[in-house]
């Protein structure tokens, strides 16, 4: 395997390599342009619409177009015609290359390389020089009328140049012709005037034929309508007479077969009465034998029908019974199938019902040990405050006392005005002047709180009003009176305010 591989990669690379090579050294030709293969030979190869070997650095490919060349011919400068008038000419040349060998040499030699337009530029100047000198040789009037002439004297006169040049003329067309004075126009209006008389001459002489030809054709056509209706009238009549002859016959005829259908109708009858009596007893005859195979018929279907009908009733009864048998076995399948699927419903239901009390009871257990280290901590906290508590009382003797009664003061105050909130509506009769008599009663509540400072005082001590004062100017500095506790701003202020009202109630 690995030898093939040796020898095959070498040939294939070869061939590749031969490949590219042949396909660059191939050239080919389009059907209108020649390719010229030169330098190896003697003579060069021309290669058109088909392809060639070119060896490369030892031939050389040249290129030659063969297809159609439009060469636009105009004199730039006026050229005299042989009746000494100065014209313009403008044509147009169709010119290819020749089509034998020797023309095509020629032409390579002249016009290789080269674009379609620049052989037109080429050509342009002799084709030109060839129209000039024609042009002199005719009238003004002869290039204006006979064009095709013209051109074929051009090409004529120019192919045995192009021939030289390896060019062959295939057509010359003149395109326009004008004059510097205006005599083509002249000349167009002097024809156009006798074309114009000949035109009405004609016009006339036409008119004339067709009054003519029309007043014949009226006498003909008058003749022709007479003897038209003259023949008619003729035809008319021997219609009639004929119409008249047809008609006797037609009635002689009829009545011949009116009789004739007369007799033919009565034998009809008679034939027709016999025939029905014949077929009525040949229909007696055979509804008799129709009833006799009907009755044999009825019999045999009776017969059918009752062993039809045993048979039916005999597979009826066969068919139901299997089919109580069935109805009784599925019903016995699926009364199991229904206690199968209870005896696993309640199976699972006392597994839930298992697993929900489970859950519960490690709820309740849980919810009980929460609540016990709740009150257990309550408890150690409520004990905690109430020896805080113990030992702020023992710490700081009356001044605590005082602030819980200071404390309880606006509480106890509320409590006092509270019954005052009750009444609906006072009538006083008599009573003295500036509110004298209601005084009585919202003097009441300092009054009571009074009462409830001397109770305090006896009972623990401690002189509530005192120490209410102490907040007053005239206790700070002039009696020294301070009292230490956490009691807010607003706080010391109704205390103050209390203070006030009791020390103007006793006074």
């Amino acid at each position: 395997m690995g030898t093939v591989l040796l020898i095959a990669i070498p040939v294939v690379l070869l061939l590749g390599i031969l490949f590219v090579v042949i396909t660059m050294m191939y050239v080919k030709a389009s059907p209108n342009r020649a390719i010229i293969l030169s330098g190896l030979r003697k003579e060069p190869r021309f290669l058109i619409g088909q392809g060639g070997i070119k060896i490369p650095a030892l031939e050389r490919a040249d290129y030659l177009y063969l297809g159609q060349i439009s060469v636009d011919i105009k004199t730039g400068q006026s050229v005299p015609t042989n009746d000494f008038i100065n014209v313009r000419v403008d044509a147009v040349a169709k010119v290819a290359v020749a089509k034998d060998i020797e023309g095509r040499k020629i032409a390579a030699l002249n016009f290789l390389n080269m674009k379609p337009e620049e052989i037109a530029t080429s050509l342009q100047d002799s084709l030109e020089g060839n129209m000039r000198e024609i042009i002199g040789t005719l009238d003004l009037k002869d290039i204006n009328t006979d064009r095709d002439s013209f051109s074929d004297q051009v090409v004529s006169k120019a192919s045995k140049d192009m021939r030289n040049l390896g060019i062959d003329i295939i057509s010359c067309n003149i395109q326009n012709v004008t004059d510097d004075n205006g005599l083509i126009v002249d000349l167009g209006a002097d024809n156009t005037a006798k074309i114009k008389k000949d035109a009405a001459i004609s016009r006339a002489q036409a008119e004339r034929d067709v009054a003519i030809a029309q007043a014949a054709a009226s006498k003909e056509s008058n003749d022709a309508k007479v003897k038209a209706e003259l023949e008619i009238a003729q035809r008319q009549t021997d219609l009639a007479i004929r119409k008249a002859e047809l008609q006797k016959q037609s009635d002689i005829k009829r009545a011949e077969a009116d009789a004739a259908y007369e007799i033919q109708n009565q034998e009809q009858q008679k034939s027709i009465q016999t025939a029905t009596v014949n077929a009525e007893i040949a229909k007696t005859e055979r509804e008799q034998e129709l009833k006799q195979k009907q009755v044999a018929v009825r019999e045999q279907e009776l017969a059918a029908e009752i062993q039809k009908k045993a048979d039916a009733d005999k597979y009826a009864i066969e068919v139901q019974a299997q089919a109580e048998l069935a109805k009784q076995q599925r019903d016995a399948e699926a009364r199991l199938y229904i206690q199968q699927k209870e005896a696993e419903a309640q199976k699972a239901q006392a597994e839930a019902k298992k697993y929900a009390m489970e859950q519960e009871a490690a709820g309740i257990k849980a919810k009980g040990e929460a609540e016990a280290a709740a009150i257990r901590a309550k408890g150690e906290a409520e004990a905690a405050a109430m020896d805080k508590k113990a030992e702020a009382m023992k710490k700081y003797g009356k001044a605590a006392m005082a602030q819980m009664a200071i404390e309880i003061l606006p509480q106890v105050a509320a409590e006092i005005a509270k019954p005052l909130t009750a009444i609906d509506k006072i009538s006083i009769i008599g009573g003295g002047e500036d509110g004298a008599s209601v005084g009585p009663i919202a003097g009441n509540v300092p009054l009571v709180l009074a009462k409830t400072f001397q109770s305090v005082k006896e009972s623990t001590g401690v002189d509530l009003a005192d120490i209410m004062r102490s907040e007053s100017y005239d206790a700070k500095v002039t009696r020294n009176v301070n009292v230490t506790g956490d009691t807010t701003p607003d706080e010391t202020a109704k205390i103050a305010a209390v203070a006030k009202a009791i020390d103007e109630k006793s006074k």
